[in-house]
């Protein structure tokens, strides 16, 4: 065997095994996303279980609230809204909505678990929030928290309306 076939021969040696690799961390990385989505979806079900939990409180509190599940491509959780009807501000009648949604968001390519919130109160926005941490670095007691302070907030400030 020449110089040149010893070192072609190895050439390719070293590709295939090049392309082993390759393929190993593939599948890897297939396993450890697979995983991902396991633990989101552990998180999505216990922070909507406590989401639906707490914004099922405010039709007790406040009658006419309407508690709704959420759930599909828009992410998992609860929505409480109520309708109204008052005088307007040029002294006509007007429809007032007030609404508190919040839901975690699906799995996406971004690895983290989204929880968002948004509130309205006689039709302004009183806030819209956003809080996510990686999937392999969430605290749940911060989740849990963050809804909680949310939703009385959303309460307070409507029962200040």
């Amino acid at each position: 065997m020449t110089e040149f076939e010893e070192r072609l021969s190895k050439a390719i040696h070293r590709g295939r095994q090049r392309n082993a690799e390759e393929q190993q961390k593939a599948r890897e990385q297939a396993l450890s996303e697979e995983e991902l989505k396991n633990l989101h979806n552990q998180y999505r079900l216990e922070f909507s279980e406590h989401i639906e939990a707490c914004c099922g409180q405010l039709p007790n509190h406040f009658p006419g609230f309407q508690l709704e599940s959420i759930y599909g491509e828009r992410g998992w959780g609860a929505a409480c809204s109520r309708d109204d009807i008052g005088p307007g501000p040029d002294g006509r009648r007007a429809n007032y909505f007030s609404r508190l949604e919040m839901s975690i968001r699906p799995y996406n390519n971004l690895h983290v678990v989204e929880l968002t919130s948004k509130g309205t109160i006689r039709n302004k926005e009183v806030f819209n929030r956003t809080h996510f941490e990686l999937i392999n670095k969430v605290d749940t007691d911060t989740f849990l928290h963050l809804i909680d302070v949310w939703v009385l907030e959303y309460a307070e400030l409507y029962a200040a309306n």
